[in-house]
């Protein structure tokens, strides 16, 4: 039976994880410099137009149509069909189908958009549109019906509240492959690439954590307890983890910065996703100062290994991810959720063992894919940018634009 506080309560959810892709192009576009700002927050917008249009006619029903084997979903639901105002009985009871469709809609789109910070600067519009597409199609959908759409992931006992290895695990491990297959910005190592606009940086930052408490609050599909655990864990975490990165990079580095401030609080907020409605708030404390702390040592050793993950995808998002996943396995507690598992810390390893099943399937899976997917448009039309056309910026060498008028 469809309740009207619920449907609302999902509404302005998916509002807020929409907003999220906005929050995350100027998060992004901050970071870069001031030749590739309209580029790089293009990458994130235009996600909204092309993965909308996928999830309508192919997507949706691939992720959470009727299960085929385990393994995706059937095309029942192509172009919607059956996607009305009355209620899912399988998904989600008290709002309409419609209501969780396009909420997990906002899902979509932004996981494909979070890559984009990988490669930033140095990868052409027509062939990475291509590149998210595809990715949209044969990564993301079929592991969000794995786990949250009947598939055996989900069946095996995975659990993922909001998106730890749906949308941060994959994006980080196709952030590091893209990483690899495209190559380093021209100059890499030998210059400094310094963010042109930290503000913007931090209004994307600000943008982001509130549309986070729709993300993982409105994971509940209700307006409940769960989605008040959910929403407060968030926060929590959230700021956990910024305070935990500005202490260490003080100690560290010296001196605290903002740009340090906003990549912890951003990696708090990515390692409760997958555990924000199973854990307590101490719990939560422990979450985002493991994300902190883990996120920062991640980022610092990119340069060991020397890829040039441009904004930081792999370490704050795919690590993040990571550990929350592992984390849920830790801390997950009955008592703060019956419908979900308890965890080690409560008794029982085997549902961290499940965790780790879970992240070894989909690490794989996604990084296998993803350079297939990479290879192959490569292959029809370069990703990478000449190297004239990466030194002018990509606002006029591919869009024809400039941010700032001399």
């Amino acid at each position: 039976m469809i309740q009207s506080g619920d449907t609302a309560f999902i509404l302005v959810c998916a509002a807020l994880v929409l907003l999220m892709t906005p929050g995350l192009a100027l998060f992004y576009g901050g970071m870069v410099r001031s030749k590739n700002v309209l580029g790089t927050i293009m990458q994130s917008i235009i996600m909204i137009s092309l993965v909308s249009l996928e999830w309508i006619y192919i997507g949706y029903s691939m992720s959470f149509g009727p299960d085929v084997a385990g393994v995706i979903g059937d095309m029942s639901h192509f172009a919607l069909s059956g996607v009305t105002a009355a209620p899912s009985d399988t998904y989600a009871t008290t709002i309409p189908h419609i209501v969780f469709m396009i909420y997990q809609c906002m899902f979509a789109v932004i996981t494909p958009a979070l890559i984009t910070g990988a490669f930033a600067e140095r990868v052409r519009f027509a062939p990475f549109c291509a590149f998210s597409v595809l990715w949209a199609v044969f990564v993301y959908n079929p592991v969000c019906h794995w786990v949250w759409g009947g598939g055996f992931l989900g069946d095996m006992g995975v659990l993922d509240f909001a998106g730890g290895l749906v949308v941060h695990l994959t994006c980080g491990v196709a952030a590091l492959v893209a990483c690899i297959a495209i190559g380093p910005r021209k100059g890499f190592r030998k210059r400094q690439f310094i963010p042109h606009n930290l503000p913007m940086t931090l209004i994307g930052t600000g943008l982001l954590w509130f549309g986070w408490f729709g993300f993982n609050g409105g994971s509940a599909l209700a307006a409940d307890e769960i989605a008040a655990t959910a929403f407060v864990a968030t926060h929590i975490a959230g700021m956990t983890g910024m305070l935990t990165w500005t202490v260490v990079e003080w100690y560290h580095a010296g001196k605290p910065t903002t740009l340090g401030a906003a990549s912890g609080a951003i990696a708090g907020l990515a390692t409760i996703t997958p555990a924000a409605g199973f854990v307590g708030p101490n719990s939560a404390v422990a979450i985002g100062l493991l994300g902190g702390l883990i996120c920062y040592l991640a980022v610092m050793a990119k340069n060991r290994f020397g890829y040039d993950d441009s904004l930081d995808v792999v370490g704050i998002h795919g690590v993040g991810g990571l550990v929350g996943t592992i984390a849920l396995g830790l801390f997950a507690s009955t008592a703060i959720n019956p419908g979900g598992a308890d965890g080690l810390f409560f008794g029982n390893p085997g549902f961290l063992v499940t965790q780790f099943i879970g992240i070894g399937i989909i690490g794989v899976y996604t990084l296998v894919i993803s350079w297939i997917i990479i290879k192959g448009v490569n292959a029809v039309s370069p990703l990478r940018m000449e190297d004239n056309a990466e030194e002018i910026g990509m606002d006029t060498s591919e869009h024809s634009e400039s941010a700032y008028q001399a």
